[in-house]
């Protein structure tokens, strides 16, 4: 993994387009939404843009958050979610902010650490902008998106964490031999 800088490079290009297609599969197959008791779905789909900016640095995990910002758009069945201030805006920041903690939390601490606070920080992203948005734009009252931060966001950290911990983890993994083997 390297650090961030600024540019787009082909690999960043290359893992864009890799990660964009996994999160819309997830959206497409409906495997990136987990079912709740409350009858709104929790998702994963925020996943992939934690991982492209953990791997690629803010600009790969903006565009990836675009990407699942625009699929929840275009596919909306909820007057909150047909709005692109709420659906679209918050998801270009989860994979900007998620890069940030890494960067910050690798040079202070341990890679497993680095990631588990980049899932946790790109998580709480969605969550707190997507339904503080909802409240600010009056689609959802402040009780309900209290309810509904702590009911979803704290399932979906979890398992972005336990995600990213695997993905993230086993990439490292892989990449440390091959890039010995270009020395």
């Amino acid at each position: 993994m390297k650090e961030h800088g600024g540019g787009l490079s082909t690999r960043g290009i290359v893992m864009s387009a890799v990660l964009a297609a996994i999160a819309i599969f997830l959206g497409a197959t409906r495997l990136g939404f987990i079912p709740m008791p409350t009858g709104i779905n929790a998702t994963i789909m925020h996943v992939p843009a934690i991982i492209g900016g953990i791997l690629e640095g803010p600009v790969v995990g903006g565009i990836i958050g675009t990407i699942f910002g625009l699929y929840s758009f275009f596919y909306a069945t909820t007057p909150m979610f047909k709005d692109p201030i709420v659906a679209i805006v918050p998801r270009i920041f989860i994979g900007i902010f998620a890069a940030w903690v890494y960067v910050a939390a690798r040079r202070t601490g341990s890679e497993w650490w680095a990631i588990t606070l980049a899932a946790i920080v790109g998580t709480a992203t969605n969550t707190v902008l997507v339904l503080g948005l909802g409240v600010a734009r009056h689609y959802l009252p402040m009780n309900v998106a209290v309810t509904v931060a702590l009911t979803h966001g704290i399932p979906e950290i979890i398992v972005a964490v336990i995600i990213s911990l695997a993905v993230l983890l086993s990439w490292k993994r892989v990449q440390r031999p091959a890039a010995r083997a270009r020395v």
